[in-house]
């Protein structure tokens, strides 16, 4: 698979690597999607509320695994590329530990401060009990949670792609199948859900720590763990835009609760939650075609093979622009229905929701650019500028068009906070992929003289 990453032909390369990661990206977000579509059947607003609010501190959880994940699978990519395999191994169980470690933490503080915590999140007083039983085992699991997206990551990055998504598949299944039984049957309510997810990521935790090795992949090792700050600062290089990415986006979504439970209650907060559930399927799909890209980009760069980087970058584009322009036009076209799916039975929470998540879809095509530039960077190792594109959309842009366009007009405002930052995070991604792909074509020139 080494050999191949710098050699196989890349639109052929791309759908070996991209296919399972697409699923992967899409059973990982499935998990959020199954526990809304089953607490909606309860018949309780403030139960499917609870649930937006709680989104947010899986994003954080998720932000911390993607964040270890990210960094090490990136270093791991491009030392691979480079033939330095004692490099890769000492990160690949660095990666791991660390990010346990800081699960742990999260569990112990989060647990601590459940209540507190809760209402921080945009958890209203109609809601609090419901978000503080779903909120409590997906703390208990957070270890778990952490360490399974870096196992995820670096497998991936290994070029493995079809093991790290039989993990997270097999996970997925369970869920399903443990849900109704816990909520329903067992009468568990909104914490049989958490319950189920979080059973479910120890399945996929099992399955990629034991795939992983078998499917010639680095072996995880206590004895290669590093605390040497060489290791965190490679980290910290590849994975604070995974990092950014995901982190802001769970400050958004508490800023958003917060605004929509100001001016709606537990409607808007249940509504926006919704689309925010669609929204993270379709990203998904996107994110998942770019970390297809990614160790092609990590490997290649590492090489110095920078046609190939040019190459595979634009493909990527083009193919997930498509995908993107017939993606935004069905959920369009059929956004009430989607929204029902999760919640029948409530007019407010179908009208909210269907309009914003209708205007969310004019901005989607724009992902092409802006997660394809992100993820180019970020591979390449340009800490700063992937940062900077991966803070944009989720956090520099979207924080202040919640505050600004919803004080200014309402909830039509707070609707279209994401629309707005989608067009800004373009505008600044576009130049700063460009720039780098014309620095790569200067190397390029540059050896054919030499």
């Amino acid at each position: 698979m080494f050999t191949s990453m710098t050699t196989e032909p890349i639109p052929k390369l791309m759908v070996k690597l991209s296919v399972p990661t697409i699923i992967s990206m899409l059973v990982t977000s499935f998990y959020n999607m199954v526990d809304s579509f089953f607490i909606g059947m309860l018949d309780d607003t403030a139960a499917t509320a609870a649930v937006g609010v709680a989104f947010s501190l899986m994003s954080v959880i998720q932000a911390t695994g993607f964040f270890f994940g990210q960094g090490s699978g990136n270093y791991i990519s491009r030392v691979l590329g480079a033939k330095k395999e004692e490099e890769a191994k000492t990160m690949a169980s660095s990666g791991f530990f660390w990010s346990m470690i800081f699960g742990v933490v999260i569990a112990v503080l989060g647990l601590a401060f459940r209540r507190p915590l809760a209402f921080l999140l945009g958890a209203t007083d109609s809601c609090i009990d419901h978000t503080v039983s779903y909120m409590t085992y997906i703390l208990i699991g957070a270890p778990i949670m952490t360490s399974s997206l870096v196992l995820n990551n670096q497998t991936r990055f290994q070029g493995n792609a079809f093991y790290a998504m039989i993990g997270i598949v097999s996970g997925a299944v369970v869920n399903i199948a443990l849900d109704p039984i816990f909520m329903f049957v067992l009468d568990m309510g909104v914490g049989g859900a958490a319950l189920a997810t979080i059973i479910s990521q120890f399945i996929s935790f099992v399955l990629l720590f034991v795939g992983s090795e078998r499917s010639g992949g680095i072996k995880i090792r206590p004895k290669c763990f590093s605390p040497s700050l060489v290791y965190l600062k490679e980290i910290f290089r590849g994975g604070f835009p995974s990092l950014c990415r995901q982190g802001l986006s769970s400050v958004s979504v508490i800023c958003l609760n917060n605004v929509a439970g100001d001016l709606g209650h537990d409607a808007a907060i249940a509504a926006f939650g919704i689309v925010s559930r669609i929204m993270m399927f379709a990203n998904s799909a996107m994110i998942g075609f770019g970390q297809g890209f990614q160790p092609i980009c990590g490997y290649n760069y590492g090489a110095k093979k920078y046609s190939r980087v040019i190459e595979a970058f634009w493909f990527s584009v083009k193919v997930s622009a498509v995908f993107l322009v017939v993606a935004a036009s069905v959920m369009f076209v059929f956004s009430p229905e989607l929204v029902l799916l999760f919640r029948k039975g409530d007019p407010a929470v179908t009208e909210i929701g269907s309009y914003a998540l209708r205007v969310q879809c004019i901005g989607m095509p724009l992902y092409s650019i802006i997660i394809i530039v992100n993820m180019m960077l970020q591979s390449a190792g340009k800490a700063v500028s992937a940062s900077i594109v991966a803070a944009a959309r989720q956090g520099v842009f979207l924080i202040p068009s919640i505050f600004v366009l919803s004080a200014l007009f309402g909830m039509s405002g707070l609707q279209f906070a994401q629309t707005t930052s989608d067009f800004l995070s373009f505008a600044l991604a576009l130049p700063l992929g460009l720039a780098f792909l014309n620095e790569m074509k200067t190397e390029i020139k540059k050896n054919e003289a030499d």
